[in-house]
């Protein structure tokens, strides 16, 4: 009975999640007129993603978001690892420097926006792309950085002792030794960051223009005050999960050792 119960809840609790989603899936291929009607059994049709990509050109929006994604990612997780290692191994700045990191994450984003913007005018600095790459890096590094401490955190010290006492420095047993086994926790932080960047919106709604909108900015600009499409927004839903459904099926045996990375040793 504790069994057949616990099913049940995890069943609805799946089907709380999913019903959405394959709801959403369902709206992008049924003609606009048949977008909010409750039947499964509508008509197909290929008109909203064909009208999205080539009259709204949703492709560039997702190019754009892929490209500051991307390298935001990769500026970032760099200087997360080093952080990282640094704040778990060496205990810099102690307790306060770790609550110090987790509090800059836990500011809005509201509050580091317009300071951001200043900053690229002082600096004038006008690359819209650009700009969004270095705020994403900068906004995630807290976050990445913590999590990336927990992974380094539980790599044996005896192995970096090992190695330094072969003649390894302590920058080659970081390298050759902490980090190859850490290596599920940096794709870890590489995919959250990556999630992070690609659906933030706020960044890109101030610093970008229509020819560099994200894929945010770009479903905000699908609705207007007098039409709301739903089928064309679902579309654009759709394809706005892909890359990041798509990255976390390739990494899904990274995640599920980055999960349990530290448990057994």
């Amino acid at each position: 009975m504790k069994r057949a119960i616990a099913f049940v809840v995890l069943l609805l609790f799946v089907l709380w999640i999913v019903l959405p989603l394959l709801w959403i899936l369902r709206t992008s291929f049924v003609p606009e007129a048949q977008s909010t009607s409750l039947e499964w059994r509508t008509g197909f049709t290929l008109e909203n993603y064909v009208k999205l990509l080539v009259e709204d050109r949703f492709w560039r929006a997702a190019a754009n978001s892929a490209i500051a994604a991307s390298l935001s990612t990769l500026l970032a997780v760099p200087f997360a690892a080093t952080l990282g290692y640094a704040l778990a191994r060496f205990r810099t700045s102690g307790q306060a420097g770790r609550f110090l990191i987790l509090f800059l994450q836990l500011l809005p984003p509201i509050a580091l926006v317009l300071p951001v913007v200043a900053l690229f005018q002082v600096a004038n600095f006008s690359d819209p792309l650009g700009g969004l790459v270095i705020a994403y890096a900068a906004i995630n590094l807290p976050f990445l950085t913590w999590i990336l401490i927990g992974f380094f955190g539980r790599v044996p010290v005896e192995l970096e002792w090992a190695a330094m006492s072969d003649g390894a420095s302590a920058w080659g047993a970081f390298w050759r030794i902490a980090l190859p086994v850490a290596r599920p926790g940096l794709w870890v932080a590489a995919l959250l960051g990556f999630i992070l960047a690609w659906n933030e919106f706020l960044f890109a709604l101030v610093l970008t223009d229509n020819d560099t909108a994200t894929v945010p900015v770009a479903l905000t600009n699908l609705q207007s005050r007098a039409d709301l499409p739903f089928a064309e927004l679902s579309a654009a839903i759709v394809l706005a999960m892909l890359p990041v459904l798509i990255a976390a099926i390739f990494l899904r045996h990274h995640l599920l050792h980055g999960r349990t990375f530290g448990a057994v040793r």
